[in-house]
């Protein structure tokens, strides 16, 4: 593949504006049924006026503006702006707590902070004496005059008007390949965030990779809702911008689901979490109904997964087997394809993994899904299935220009214009992750085959070795557990001990229809958690997917404990649990599970 040598973010967007200037490049709503949008070249007058905007309040290149705010446009719109001049977009999640902004702030030695709204703005009020570089703080949503150094979006605007073009032009003249575009903090599950050092060259050749190894077509529409504060949302809507592609972007989670039926995107982009929770809705409801229903349900998903298993292995799919699939795509299938809109050819999973049975149940329904993986280090993308060679379980083949190879003791290691250039200020963390040949060291076990697919297998740091000296990944085992429709989160325990445990959290809809169903009391999930015939509920669900688990993969010991949240401090930004914590704080209901050690 041929990669182009753009000078910075910059030139790359300016690459796709004369290309397809009159084009549709980005589109949100404000409200159900009115949609506002943008055209490429529109959008590249906005990011110049966010640019001179910049320069006017006094912004280097080199410094640091953070971006606090869920996914919207004008977090794309002021992250090119901040680029454009040479500055670095340092994003922080709308669901980080005040302490976490005040740290990333300071640590990315930020001078500017534009915030989404009043909410947002709040918490830096609150921490506003522990953040003394940060001098004017701009708000995407609304005004806020109690305080000189908070600007509307539109009065922060109007201060480039005196900034000209020329000087706009020199500015960007001066951004090179190897400066920095952006600082991504990682989710911080063992301790401090780091943050990863990412380069205009980076950014700009990981887009081209992900198109080199992607169905992405002139004219699709892509569908945005994940954090872009995560470098794979941004690789994402880089890739997008690279070929022109037009994003919509959701409203918030939670319009998620009306979101995507109204945007009618060809492909997006998900965490496994979301298609965990379609895969379960989807199950509970046909299960609820009963009867008829659900024997056309199974029958249909049957039927599904014969014709999964052609395509799988690239045969022709009989006559009769293609009659009976349109059947079932009518009477069931055309339900799940709807509700994502009606014409996704793909769907992108990555940043965990996702349990095979999940795809093949999408895969029967007629929505692929490919799984990819990368890491914020590497800008999030090095592997990904192909649209015409997939395999469920795998992660596919390296993208153009990426290199992967597994170490002596298991490790996957990777190579390439994509692996970061390093730890802001952590320069000891940088040489442990990046060795002297360049290569970038995951933290991940896997295995390649011939073909160049990945599989990965587990984590170093997560390895479990029981007191039998048995080696277990646990997160395959987490998967499938999960695939439950009862069981919302998975936390396998067992180093050191003489068999696995687990705490598990409760699926709120299908436990509370199950709780209903059976006439236990409750008032709400939380009375479920102690209910005895929950807990025999649960534990005849991990009996069940004990089945597909060698003898000492099986869970023995299970505990319900409450929903693990943001807001409890249980999970990071990125849905991530952080099992240090979790440890601790369930030491006693771990310690019951092994009375006898």
């Amino acid at each position: 593949m041929q990669f182009t040598d753009y000078q910075s973010t910059h030139h790359m967007l300016k690459d796709t504006v004369e290309r397809y200037s009159n084009q549709t490049a980005y589109k949100w709503s404000t409200e159900p049924g009115r949609t506002e949008s943008v055209t490429w070249s529109e959008f590249y007058e906005q990011v110049k006026a966010v640019g001179k905007s910049l320069i006017a309040l006094g912004v280097k290149k080199d410094d640091k503006v953070n971006i606090l705010s869920y996914s919207c446009y004008r977090w794309v719109l002021s992250d090119l702006g901040i680029t454009s001049i040479g500055a670095v977009t340092v994003g922080i999640y709308q669901s980080n707590l005040p302490k976490d902004c005040k740290y990333i702030i300071n640590h990315s030695d930020s001078v500017l902070v534009f915030a989404e709204d009043q909410q947002q703005l709040e918490k830096l009020l609150e921490i506003r004496k522990g953040i003394p570089n940060v001098h004017k703080v701009v708000l995407f949503k609304g005004n806020y005059t109690d305080e000189k150094s908070v600007l509307s979006f539109e009065d922060f605007l109007k201060l480039g008007k005196k900034v000209s073009d020329e000087e706009y032009f020199e500015r960007v003249a001066e951004v090179g390949p190897q400066d920095p575009a952006g600082i991504v903090y990682t989710s911080g599950t063992t301790g401090v965030p780091k943050g990863a050092v990412l380069t205009h060259d980076n950014i700009t050749f990981t887009a081209q990779s992900v198109r080199g190894c992607t169905e992405i077509q002139e004219g699709d529409e892509v569908f945005l809702f994940l954090p872009l504060a995560h470098v794979f949302a941004r690789t994402c809507t880089y890739s997008s911008l690279l070929v022109g592609a037009a994003t919509t972007f959701a409203r918030s989670i939670d319009t998620l689901v009306d979101d995507i039926k109204a945007a009618q995107p060809h492909w997006f982009a998900s965490v496994p979490r979301i298609y965990e929770k379609v895969y379960s809705k989807v199950l509970g409801g046909a299960e609820a109904k009963g009867g008829m229903a659900l024997k056309i349900f199974n029958w249909s998903c049957d039927v599904g997964n014969q014709v999964s298993d052609y395509k799988l292995n690239k045969q022709p799919i009989p006559m009769g087997l293609n009659l009976k699939y349109k059947l079932a795509t009518k009477l069931v299938f055309s339900k799940v394809q709807d509700a994502l809109g009606g014409r996704v050819r793909w769907c992108i999973s990555g940043a965990a993994p996702l349990n095979a049975k999940i795809a093949k149940f999408f895969h029967a329904a007629g929505v692929l899904i490919l799984e990819g993986i990368g890491m914020t280090e590497n800008t999030s993308f090095t592997n990904v299935n192909r649209f015409d060679n997939y395999r469920f379980g795998w992660v596919g083949q390296p993208g153009p220009g990426v290199e992967q190879r597994i170490a002596e003791d298991g490790e996957v290691l990777f190579r390439g214009r994509n692996v970061m250039k390093e730890y802001y200020k952590m320069p000891e963390e940088t040489a442990k992750d990046i060795d002297q040949d360049g290569w970038l060291h995951t933290g991940d076990l896997g295995e390649i085959d011939a073909e160049g697919f990945l599989k990965i297998t587990g984590r170093k740091k997560e390895l479990i070795i029981t007191a039998g000296g048995k080696n277990i990944a646990p997160s395959a085992i987490e998967g499938t557990i999960a695939t439950s429709k009862y069981i919302n989160q998975v936390f396998v325990i067992g180093d050191q001990r003489k068999y696995l445990s687990a705490l598990v959290s409760l699926d709120a809809d299908n436990c509370l229809e199950y709780a209903k169903a059976n006439g236990i009391a409750y008032t709400s999930i939380d009375d479920l958690i102690g209910n005895d015939n929950i807990q025999k509920l649960i534990e005849n669900e991990v009996a069940e997917k004990n089945k597909e688990f060698a003898s000492f993969e099986t869970i023995k010991k299970v505990t319900i404990v409450p929903e693990f949240t943001i807001e409890n401090g249980m999970m990071t930004p990125t849905f991530k649990l952080k099992k240090n914590i979790a440890l601790e704080r369930y030491q006693a209901e771990i310690s019951a599970m092994y009375p006898t050690d």
